[in-house]
């Protein structure tokens, strides 16, 4: 009859109800920490077992001084032929005139961006004009 009235709950007192109420919570917390303490340990084994240190590279030896030349000289770009130049693709690439673009800043991108990027770019760029 005890069994019967855990299982159903009627015929229980309060303080008999808190307690096997209680019993099943520290049971059920018990296992799910138990769980959780196994899965660390076999994390850690993990570790110890498959984890490779990383070869330390061996340093090169000094190289003998290069020999010093000549600085190689940039070709001076003017900046106002430069921005013509860009307005004028601009302009081209819209099929608008010149007159109605106003090119405030300029920066090189990198060409190596991923395909995806450089179709995001393309998309901003058309969504706004």
């Amino acid at each position: 009859m005890y069994s019967e009235a855990l299982l159903t709950g009627k015929g229980l007192s309060l303080g008999e109800a808190l307690s096997t109420g209680g019993i099943t919570t520290l049971v059920g917390l018990s296992i799910v920490f138990g769980v959780l303490v196994v899965l660390m340990i076999v994390l850690m084994l993990f570790k110890l077992i498959f984890y490779r240190k990383p070869k330390a590279q061996a340093t090169p030896a000094p190289s003998p001084a290069p020999e010093v030349t000549e600085p190689v000289k940039e070709e001076a770009v003017d900046e106002g032929e430069l921005i013509a130049v860009l307005t004028a693709a601009v302009a081209a690439s819209l099929n608008t005139s010149t007159y109605n673009l106003k090119i405030k800043s300029y920066r090189r991108t990198d060409n190596k961006m991923p395909a995806w990027n450089k179709a995001g770019v393309t998309e901003t760029i058309n969504n706004r004009f």
